[in-house]
């Protein structure tokens, strides 16, 4: 059995958000019409790691802002006590290196360990899952505890819809003065020209540098990489490792320590540049716009990672279906035409989870939100959301849209 649209409506009336009259005629809803709690859904978690190399210019002042930008909301923060990795390799494509010191650092195995919140002892517990699952903890409990068909639909759900979608993004940072970009020459300076689109002028090298000629520009390469968690993963994981409080064996603790089960799944790289215009910031010192252009750079791979790999594509609920909008913007990308699948969230009667598309929308491009700004640049904007073109008729607030990669977008 499904429970879809009417368990959703059905809600909304028991917690007295809508009148039942209003839930029968699919009244539009806007944000403030209904709770936070509707916008709750199974995140994919993230953990973001940096290169460090300590010849690079200006590497302390991204470092800081590098700790200091936090995981996006849209995602489960899994930071692990680790935020850096030491490399140093004048390859143009870390990948392979990259990904053996990921497995000499043991990454795969320490998020694992934060899942299943692994004590000193070394016994696991489910609180996370639970927590991040949206489960209701009694009877999650109950259910594993007698080790019901249930209960075993309950942690395949979990390892499917949150383990499954674990990822980590490492970021190698280059920093250069665009004054140095301009002098480099005509073919170096058309190709960032291009990158920045409608900042700068494609018609002259000579325009291009007017524009391009003055602040600082960030490259981010982003190394996305996935932890792998399957069946075989799993069954192995759970029979002949997994140790609590009430089944402890110090032997099977010990061995968690020199298993080699766990990896990460490299899943491909991406470019992404961040410019800052000096004039625009005068009272900005270098150290300033430098961040400015880190964040907006880490942005920008997020987006771009996201646009290229369909399995790191999050899920975002809309907030309202008259206008259709969602609380995201050009700091996620956005450009006018963008398409979005809409999902509505099913619940099967064993407690397990699947999205269906329902409908496609597609972002207008006179209504996108500029959240690109630093908290402290934000300007004054009644547009706290961007707006999409669509069918809302049997929509509603709260459910899913993600990213539909547009053909050709990338080569």
């Amino acid at each position: 059995m499904r429970i879809g649209r009417a368990l959703f409506l059905y809600s909304l009336i028991f917690y007295g958000f809508i009148q039942p009259s209003e839930a029968q005629e699919k009244k539009l809803l806007r944000k403030e019409d209904f709770s936070s709690e509707i916008k709750d859904f199974k995140r994919s978690s993230l953990l973001t790691l940096m290169i460090e190399t300590p010849e690079k210019e200006k590497l302390n002042t991204i470092k800081g802002t590098f700790k200091e930008i936090g995981i996006p909301d849209k995602f489960n923060d899994h930071s692990l006590d680790v935020s850096f990795i030491a490399l140093k390799s004048e390859a143009a494509d870390h990948s392979d290196i990259l990904s053996e010191k990921l497995k000499e650092a043991g990454i795969a195995k320490r998020m694992i360990s934060k899942w299943f919140g692994r004590s000193k002892k070394g016994t696991f517990d489910l609180e996370l899952i639970k927590q991040r699952g949206l489960y209701n903890a009694s009877a999650f409990d109950r259910e594993i505890a007698k080790k019901t068909l249930r209960g075993n639909a309950m942690l395949e759900d979990a390892g499917e819809h949150l383990i499954g979608n674990t990822f980590v993004i490492v970021n190698d940072y280059k920093y250069t003065n665009k004054e140095e970009v301009v002098s480099k020459g005509k073919e170096l300076l058309n190709d960032v020209s291009n990158l920045f689109g409608s900042r700068a002028s494609r018609s002259t090298t000579a325009q291009a540098a007017d524009i391009l000629a003055k602040g600082y520009i960030i490259k981010a390469t982003s190394y996305l990489y996935r932890l792998v968690w399957d069946e075989a993963t799993a069954a192995t994981f759970y029979e002949e490792l997994w140790v609590t409080e009430e089944t402890f064996d110090k032997g099977i603790a010990d061995s968690f320590d020199t298993t080699d089960l766990f990896k990460l799944e490299y899943i491909g790289r991406q470019d992404s540049w961040a410019d800052v215009q000096s004039t625009k910031y005068t009272l900005k010192s270098d150290e300033e716009l430098i961040a400015r252009a880190t964040v907006k750079a880490t942005d920008a791979a997020i987006s771009k990672l996201e646009r290229k790999f369909e399995v790191f594509r999050t899920k975002t609920p809309l907030i309202s279906v008259d206008p259709l909008a969602a609380e995201i913007g050009s700091k996620e990308g956005l450009v006018k035409g963008d398409r979005f699948e809409v999902l509505e969230q099913l619940v099967y009667d064993d407690g397990t989870i699947d999205y269906e598309k329902v409908a496609e929308i597609t972002v207008d491009h006179d209504q996108i939100w500029d959240n690109s700004y630093m908290p402290e640049e934000t300007p004054e904007s009644e547009l706290k959301y961007t707006v999409f073109k669509g069918n809302a008729k049997n929509l509603y607030p709260g459910m899913l849209i993600r990213f539909k990669r547009n053909q050709n977008i990338f080569k």
